[in-house]
């Protein structure tokens, strides 16, 4: 059991960026190189039960708002030794929660990724391109944003886990026509600059659900 866990982290930055969470093995194989959290599943639990246990035994990580299964790795020689067969996992975590890690686990923005152990880079790669396929045509944006959040912000947000600048008037007309987003009736405080202070939002729902199944959101010409 792996879990591909994906965070957008400094928003309060101009270059906010989707970063996974991996950790540095200390043993051989491969030590020294960077792996995907996860383990065993034990006989008395579920997959989806295991990667939790795992997640918040291993890397004191419990703030997933999102958890689904995405693939099974079984090359017969992706790692040496006895054949182990690998479930992938796609888990999120909403900015801005910062959930204190172990020593040897960090953050890892995509565009600058680390030596990566065995098969992981490209189960990395496979969970981002099915995140960038629901962000499209459903409402998992709900699983990376703030529980409240100007446009500004899920703008930043959609464009750091698409790799590629998204227009905040252009999201707003989408996601409030197939009623992802609603407005609170509240605004966020000004900032030093002063000026109109921006309205906020919410997404309407916390549980997944397809919102538009032929949507394709593409980046701009």
């Amino acid at each position: 059991m792996l879990a591909v866990v994906f965070q957008v982290r400094d928003l309060e930055t101009r270059n906010p960026q989707l970063n996974v969470l991996l950790w540095e093995r200390a043993l051989d194989p491969e030590r020294g190189a960077w792996a995907l959290p996860g383990g065993s599943l034990r006989h008395d639990e579920d997959m989806t039960s295991s990667v939790r246990r795992q997640l918040a035994e291993k890397v004191d990580l419990r703030e997933i708002a999102h958890l689904e299964q995405l693939a099974v790795f079984s090359d017969p020689d992706r790692v040496p030794g006895r054949r182990t067969i690998a479930s992938t996992f796609l888990g999120l975590v909403p900015s801005p929660a910062t959930p204190e890690l172990p020593p040897d686990t960090r953050w890892h923005p995509l565009h600058a990724l680390p030596p990566m152990a065995f098969d992981h880079g490209p189960m990395v790669e496979h969970a981002r391109t099915r995140l960038v396929a629901k962000l499209s045509y459903t409402n998992i944006g709900f699983a990376l944003a703030p529980k409240e959040f100007a446009l500004s912000t899920l703008r930043d947000i959609y464009g750091a886990a698409l790799d590629y600048q998204v227009d905040a008037t252009n999201l707003q007309r989408v996601l409030a026509r197939r009623g992802v987003i609603t407005r609170t009736g509240t605004t966020a405080q000004s900032g030093r600059s002063g000026g109109r202070p921006a309205a906020l939002y919410r997404f309407t729902d916390s549980q997944l659900r397809v919102t538009d199944e032929f949507a394709a959101l593409r980046p701009p010409n």
